[in-house]
């Protein structure tokens, strides 16, 4: 998709649900590898059907402060804002403008999921947690990779355009400091550095997330990767 157009866990959702359809059909066998856990819950477990939001709502929510938006979701919807950290923009952002537009919880909504495919599959899942310093030594090995792959002719590209500061594309963990690189704000280091940094925090959340969400049968696995790729599809198909 073009980087203009923000995708939602939905539309994703959908695009997978036909490439696993057609692998399904050729015969061969779909593998789902990711770090976003909304991505993947739409896809197992389906979509809360919440009717499009009064843009009016989303204004007037999108203009609060977190602290503001927390102090009136614990008014208008206790229980979501007892589930929420109250730093958590997004996600009271999104709870607030839910109860606010539809009347009801995002918690009630979330009860009535539809469109998840975890019902009719088999599926042989294992959550990676290696060890990490491993993993953020990763995490810093890939950002160089990505600079001398093109990170930084992408990031002039996309900032050439314009682009809302809003959409995912321009929000991607490497954009704003490359782009401040360019733009002679920042030297290459502090650039690196601050990249690095981001990834690093987004893997911890990405780490915390999978320790605890996922159903408690899931195997886990933790230790380094490395040359283990048999080994760890030879544990999935036990």
């Amino acid at each position: 998709m073009d980087g203009a157009e923000a995708c939602s866990a939905a539309q994703w959702a959908t695009l997978a649900k036909a490439e696993i359809a057609g692998a399904h059909e050729e015969g061969r066998l779909p593998i789902l590898v990711g770090g976003t856990g909304l991505y993947i819950r739409t896809l197992l477990d389906g979509i809360a059907p919440v009717p499009g939001i009064d843009p009016a709502i989303r204004t007037e929510v999108r203009a609060m402060t977190v602290a503001q938006a927390h102090l009136a979701l614990t008014r208008e919807d206790p229980e979501s804002a007892a589930r929420i950290a109250p730093a958590d923009s997004a996600r009271t952002a999104r709870a607030l403008e839910v109860m606010r537009s539809t009347g009801r919880s995002i918690l009630w909504w979330r009860g009535r999921k539809a469109g998840g495919i975890g019902e009719g599959i088999s599926l042989a899942p294992l959550v990676l947690l290696p060890p990490r310093d491993w993993l953020f030594a990763r995490c810093e090995a890939r950002f160089e990779a990505m600079l001398k792959e093109g990170a930084v002719e992408e990031v002039r590209s996309l900032t050439a355009r314009n682009l809302s500061l809003d959409l995912p594309v321009m929000r991607a963990i490497g954009v704003r400091e490359i782009s401040r690189w360019l733009a002679g704000e920042l030297d290459r280091d502090s650039m690196v550095a601050l990249a690095c940094t981001a990834t690093r925090q987004y893997a911890k959340r990405q780490y915390t997330w999978f320790s605890r969400q996922p159903p408690p049968e899931w195997r886990h696995w933790r230790e380094p990767i490395n040359n283990n790729i048999n080994d760890i599809i030879e544990i999935l198909f036990q």
